[in-house]
């Protein structure tokens, strides 16, 4: 094996002055020579020099990034709203109220090892998933939560400058992690019943020649699907298409993680964060072909699952019965919702596949303040300010309890 020599220091410190010539010191010179400097004034010996501003080390595009707006948790709403989390109606993020099946507490309670890394290749949950979806092992990738795998994507597959088609609205961090890595946006706006424009797509596609494309079905906000035609006309274009199906497990339809075996352009995302109530421990997974998922498994941190969502969302899987029951009860809800949104004057509902429903706020009435008004009161809901969805918000499927208390106080306002 070949060894490389590094060049030592000969004399390690001065008579007259100890420490002078020491590797320590040496280094802290050479360190302080290598940071970029600005004149202020002079020239030559004794001109003045300062050091530059932190945000000078950053790069140019993320200088003028805008930062993503999450939604809050309860204990921050807590505080600002002055009431205690169990007083808060939070139908905001889409959250599965009903939480993961038993097994999870339990699992987590009986965790042996939280001082040992975790699997970096997270064998046993895609063992599970495989086991799940149908779908071998071998084509898929767990995260931390899907928003990983989407950042990590764009970081495997973009180069500063290279373009991505978006459809808004849609689920913003596609927007968001695209202008993180440098890359362009181009929008084809959905049509006004919320379908894609597939006709426009394929133009652009031709005309722009992006490199990727991110579709969400169901589609966050609004709860629309992408039908099969749809789909597979996009997959004939020379565009690498991510599929997110955050929320398929609402619709009635079928995951198109199997579809991966025959597109080589097709990645499908999907989550625990609905489905098994686990949004807090941040698991998701996708399904990649082979010829892609090479790439992501040398480009993903190693340890990007934690024990703990690894062991949590292996306990869900265990109980699909609680998952099922649970959805069935968010399906149910969803409709008695969207039949009583329908009776309030000021709003208009659209149908939905998902565990939200999206309303326009009609009548004179303002969106933002009906959200603010609502807080008040102790419910959250979800106001938009793109142009896209000005003058709408999203309430998400809560429990019928919920319900009961969101409509009491949309009939006070």
């Amino acid at each position: 094996m070949d060894t490389v020599r590094i060049p030592t220091v000969s004399r390690y410190t001065s008579k007259s002055n100890p420490g002078l010539s020491s590797p320590t010191a040496l280094r802290r010179r050479s360190m302080a020579s290598a940071v970029p400097t600005e004149k202020t004034g002079g020239s030559g010996i004794g001109s003045v020099r300062s050091q530059p501003t932190g945000d000078s080390f950053i790069r140019l595009h993320l200088r003028k990034l805008s930062a993503y707006q999450p939604i809050l948790p309860f204990e921050v709403l807590s505080t600002r709203l002055g009431r205690k989390p169990e007083e808060i109606i939070k139908l905001d993020a889409n959250e599965n109220p009903y939480g993961p099946p038993p097994e999870v507490a339990e699992a987590l309670g009986t965790l042996k090892f939280p001082y040992v890394y975790p699997d970096p290749e997270s064998r046993r949950l895609r063992a599970a998933l495989a086991a799940d979806s149908g779908l071998e092992s071998d084509y898929i990738l767990a995260g931390c939560g899907a928003d990983e795998l989407i950042d990590l994507i764009m970081r495997c597959v973009l180069d500063p400058g290279d373009k991505i088609l978006d459809c808004p609205p849609t689920f913003t961090m596609y927007e968001f992690d695209a202008a993180v890595n440098g890359a362009l946006v181009i929008k084809v706006p959905r049509l006004s019943n919320f379908a894609l424009d597939v006709p426009r797509i394929v133009d652009v596609i031709e005309q722009e020649r992006p490199k990727c494309i991110f579709l969400t079905s169901p589609n966050n906000p609004d709860g629309s699907i992408i039908n099969d035609e749809d789909l597979l006309n996009i997959l004939q274009q020379p565009i690498l298409v991510v599929l997110d199906e955050a929320y398929i497990e609402f619709s009635g339809m079928r995951s198109r993680m199997e579809w991966v075996k025959n597109h080589e352009n097709l990645i499908v995302l999907r989550t625990f964060s609905k489905r098994a109530g686990l949004a807090g421990l941040r698991v998701g997974y996708g399904a990649f072909p082979l010829s892609i998922i090479e790439y992501l498994w040398r480009a993903k941190q190693p340890y990007n699952v934690s024990v703990a969502a690894e062991v949590s969302a292996c306990a869900a899987l265990q109980n699909p019965g609680y998952l099922e029951s649970v959805k069935n009860s968010l399906v149910q809800e969803r409709e008695r919702l969207y039949n009583l949104l329908k009776e309030v004057p000021y709003l208009k509902p659209y149908q939905s596949y998902s565990n939200f429903i999206l309303c326009e706020v009609k009548s004179g009435k303002d969106a933002k303040k009906l959200k603010e008004d609502l807080a008040q009161m102790g419910v959250m809901i979800r106001h938009y300010n793109s142009k896209e969805l000005k003058g709408y918000v999203r309430i998400s499927v809560g429990k019928p309890e919920h319900t009961d208390a969101l409509m009491k106080c949309l009939n006070l306002l």
